[in-house]
């Protein structure tokens, strides 16, 4: 039988202070727990998670820097011992499956009650996977609903790609996000904007998970 260490570390990846202090303070009141470390970028997440391989690691999958997905599969390779839990306002099916993808074991809704985010950490601290009720549905819903679209649906009658827009699916399927395509590329935001709607039309594509199953089946990125 697996038991909890008397003093589990916990580290946070957030880049709201409050967001952290609240979590910071709920921890230690509920069940006694303290926070070890706090990061407010994802490569801050990363290295934290290198140095001090906490236990649990609670990350947004919004940082500033880089995706949380690409946080939550960085920090699973740097310390694998460290369990993800994702914590964020988004409840999309496409997400929760790229977390999963990622090496995360939980996932939270910002919305949850306190009580669910005691759960999951104590679910994760003993290695057990933990998905808040909302989550839950979302992913049902996925599974069970018949519109969903196969790889070859997805690229049946798909029309032709510019290099830019072949490009710019590089650099989603990498878990790149606008501000930082943008960046690269010296072009606006509202520009690669466009550009990720034109391709998602084009290729009837609904969710980055179909972009990067297009990207690993054209060679755009490894499998």
């Amino acid at each position: 039988m697996l038991h909890v260490r008397p003093h589990p570390a916990i580290a946070l990846a957030d880049d709201h202070s409050i967001v952290r202090a609240g979590l910071r303070e709920l921890l230690l009141k509920a069940r006694g727990w303290q926070v070890v470390a706090e990061a407010d970028t994802g490569q801050e997440a990363i290295e934290l998670a290198r140095r001090r391989a906490p236990d649990v690691l609670v990350l947004d999958v919004s940082m500033p820097d880089m995706s949380g997905i690409a946080v939550a599969r960085a920090v699973r390779a740097a310390s694998p011992r460290t369990e993800v839990l994702m914590f964020t306002m988004h409840d999309n099916e496409s997400l929760v499956r790229e977390s999963l993808a990622a090496g995360a074991k939980g996932f939270v809704l910002k919305s949850a009650s306190a009580e669910h985010i005691l759960d999951a950490l104590a679910a994760l601290l003993t290695h057990r996977a933990y998905f808040c009720p909302g989550v839950t549905e979302v992913v049902l819903r996925g599974y069970l609903s018949p519109g969903t679209h196969s790889l070859n649906d997805l690229l049946e009658g798909a029309e032709p790609l510019t290099a830019r827009e072949t490009h710019i699916i590089r650099l989603l399927s990498e878990s790149r996000n606008n501000r930082t395509i943008a960046s690269m590329l010296d072009i606006s935001i509202k520009t690669v904007e466009s550009h990720r709607t034109n391709v998602m039309r084009k290729l009837g594509a609904h969710s980055l998970a179909d972009l990067v199953r297009y990207a690993v089946r054209n060679g755009l990125i490894d499998a």
